[in-house]
């Protein structure tokens, strides 16, 4: 892992805002700095927050929050339009409704919790693809740059698109994997404050694991036979595609 990845962005009232560049691409190639974004629901920001995110010169915002979402709490970046590109809460996407699933057997557990967010893992990968489709059809436009997607912890929706993302480019899984496990050092948890439950089913719903995104590619495999074949037919990237993005994303 690169000493200067993940590169974050310092807020005083959100946190887990990365720039995804300065990981290793193959052929002695590193994404690039300043061109795409991953963060949480992005609200209730100081005037430092709102100006230094205005200085990242962002463009578009993808918001994969669900409809109800977004509504409750939206995210309005200065100069950015918002593309809603929606992972409903009834696949598992929100985290309330995934404690609200889990609590309703009265006898959830932080291996219970686990499984519910695998199948939402296995969710992002195999159901809502076209969301991902969208999401690379945006940055394959040089006028759509820089680049920005969130969910609401910037942890789960996010952390697939990233992982997907930067395997396209050419990123070792190791770096990829990484990347996804540094929420837990960057997250403060700030949508967390209204959870009532015991810290061990907590802190698994609120924490990163390497399990579920493994559990995500492994459907992804199983599905498609291998990641490119996903790419290509569930994503829409075709080899030209791909190679166009590789020149604009990464150097």
């Amino acid at each position: 892992m690169p000493n200067d990845v993940p590169h974050f962005v310092v807020l005083e009232n959100a946190s887990n805002l990365r720039d995804l560049g300065g990981y290793p691409a193959g052929g002695g190639r590193h994404t690039k700095f300043g061109r795409v974004f991953r963060a949480p629901a992005l609200v209730a920001l100081s005037p430092a927050d709102e100006a230094a995110i205005a200085a990242l010169g962002i463009k578009i915002t993808c918001d994969f929050r669900g409809e109800r979402e977004s509504e409750a709490l939206p995210v309005i970046l200065p100069g950015a339009r918002v593309e809603k590109l929606p992972i409903e809460p009834s696949v598992g996407g929100g985290l309330r409704d995934i404690l609200r699933t889990g609590l309703a057997d009265g006898d959830v557990t932080p291996a219970h919790m686990f499984e519910l967010l695998r199948e939402a893992y296995e969710a992002y990968a195999l159901t809502n693809f076209t969301r991902y489709r969208s999401l690379f059809a945006l940055l394959g436009s040089e006028e759509n740059l820089p680049l920005l997607f969130h969910c609401s912890a910037g942890k789960d929706r996010t952390g697939f698109g990233a992982a997907l993302l930067l395997t396209a480019l050419g990123v070792p899984w190791d770096d990829v994997m990484q990347d996804y496990l540094a929420t837990n050092a960057l997250w403060r948890r700030e949508i967390a404050q209204n959870f009532e439950m015991p810290d061990p089913i907590l802190n698994t719903l609120l924490s990163a694991h390497e399990g579920l995104l493994t559990a995500a590619f492994a459907a992804i495999r199983r599905e498609y036979g291998s990641v490119d074949a996903y790419l290509s037919q569930a994503i829409a990237l075709t080899d030209r595609a791909r190679e166009n993005l590789r020149a604009r994303l990464t150097e």
